[in-house]
């Protein structure tokens, strides 16, 4: 694995659903090919056309991939277009077969043809593979591929770092033994690390406003997703849950804010089965949410992305952690965790499985979690191995392409093993664990490099082949 420079803001980024490697990686792949054609003149364009290959084109219908594309090449940004101008965006341009590329020219433009799905074609680099095509007034071609590599993390062909920025760290972390060494040797704790290493890209002040930027994304999610009831969009019809649940939970109870939300939810105490099915319906608002083409923060990934603000949300309620610093301490020390696992292993799914996506957003939390309720640096260390050590070997098997079923349901599964890693390491001696966090890091990724090609994200093994689409099974 190379050696790179990971910024908090490089595993989670601001986007939209429902997949970070499917959706938001194609879509900066575009914006980034819009850079090269505009370098060029983009008033000379004559015609462009996308190609997807592997598990870019098995699940990309259902992941939106084409969706993505079509967004990036109009020279929209996943952070701030307006989520619900999506579809009359897509159905305008298939209507009039016009795009206007890079918000300059119109140029002829079929999705149903100019975005070609090769379904039995991979390329060897990675299974997350799309080339552009352009072709210029004067008679000029080019061509670029990219390869997106999981959390919205891209890879122009013939590049080899991923992250936003290279830059010297004063605290060059590769490996969980790594971030130990320097905790040890400053006496920081994990968080404390990570803020010394970001004043390589922003100012302090820079990266706490960004950090709870990125929180307060996660909360509007959580708290939209806890309110909107319906069907979720793609024809497997599956109903949304968090919204009754929220309800049921509630019992009545009036609110007119998220923060009297939380005070209602407060009010009814803290039973093992009420935080648990709490904890429950925060991961599925979050990914309800996702698989509606809703904004979310990838974290590190979109199929993933309800975990971390679950227990989150769960460590704010129940464990009053509502204060600026305990947030950011928390975002801060899962980024950690997230980058270790970038470093050596993936947070690809067509790559890894589910164990890169849920497995590694489990880990982040657990060990999150564990250094905001006091624990050490070991501790946290240890949580983050408990978590994704029973995760290994899960397959990611989206029925019918979809981020539906099962990943919104592991998204709650995730956040209580998160949780219960959490409890686990808090009551350990880490110096009994026979386990090390790089130990499980590795194996993760020989149990990725293992794994039949048909268990990562591709929609032909596991729940997706057995599932008939449209029927409901008792």
């Amino acid at each position: 694995m190379s050696k790179e420079s990971i910024s908090v803001f490089d595993i989670f980024k601001i986007g939209v659903g429902p997949s970070s490697s499917h959706t938001l990686g194609p879509w900066r792949a575009a914006l980034r090919f819009l850079e090269t054609v505009s370098a060029k003149d983009i008033n000379r364009v004559k015609s462009v056309k996308v190609l997807l290959y592997g598990s870019l084109s098995k699940t990309g219908k259902g992941h939106g991939t084409d969706v993505a594309v079509i967004l990036g090449l109009c020279g929209e940004d996943p952070v701030t277009f307006d989520v619900n101008q999506i579809d009359s965006r897509i159905k305008e341009i298939g209507t009039e077969k016009q795009m206007n590329l890079g918000k300059g020219k119109s140029i002829p433009f079929d999705p149903q043809t100019d975005v070609v799905f090769l379904m039995n074609e991979s390329l060897p680099f990675h299974p997350n593979a799309l080339t552009f095509l352009c072709s210029f007034e004067d008679g000029e071609e080019i061509a670029e591929t990219f390869y997106s590599v999981g959390g919205g993390f891209v890879v122009k062909e013939g590049e080899t770092n991923t992250s936003s920025k290279s830059v010297e760290l004063p605290f060059p972390i590769e490996k969980a033994q790594d971030l130990w060494h320097w905790c040890m040797k400053t006496g920081l704790n994990i968080s404390e690390v990570v803020m010394e290493n970001e004043h390589a890209w922003r100012s302090e002040e820079e990266t706490r406003s960004g950090v709870l930027k990125i929180w307060d994304v996660m909360r509007n999610c959580i708290y939209r997703g806890c309110h909107i009831e319906g069907e979720l969009p793609g024809g497997l019809h599956v109903k949304r849950r968090a919204a009754s649940l929220n309800k049921r939970l509630l019992k009545g109870k009036t609110y007119n804010s998220y923060e009297e939300w939380i005070d209602a939810i407060r009010s009814g105490g803290q039973g093992f089965q009420y935080t648990l099915d709490w904890v429950s319906c925060f991961a599925l608002a979050v990914n309800e949410e996702n698989a509606s083409f809703s904004r979310v923060v990838t974290a590190p990934t979109n199929g993933a992305a309800g975990v971390v603000p679950a227990v989150l949300q769960y460590f704010i309620t129940f464990c009053d952690g509502f204060e600026e610093n305990k947030i950011i301490q928390f975002l801060l020390t899962a980024s950690e965790i997230g980058s270790i696992f970038k470093k050596g292993a993936t947070l690809s799914a067509a790559m890894g499985g589910c164990q890169a996506e849920i497995g590694v957003s489990s880990s982040m939390a657990a060990a999150a979690l564990t250094e905001c309720l006091g624990g050490s640096v070991r501790q946290c260390l240890m949580a983050a191995e408990i978590a994704m050590e029973h995760h290994l070997g899960l397959t990611c098997d989206p029925v019918a392409g979809l981020v539906q079923v099962p990943c919104i349901e592991r998204n709650t599964m995730g956040a209580i093993k998160a949780i219960t890693a959490s409890q686990l390491a808090l009551q350990s001696n880490p110096d009994n664990a026979r386990v090390s966090l790089d130990t499980v890091v590795n194996t993760m990724w020989e149990t990725a490099l293992d794994m039949n090609h048909k268990y990562k994200e591709t929609a032909e093994g596991g729940l997706a082949a057995h599932i008939p689409l449209g029927l409901k099974e008792c």
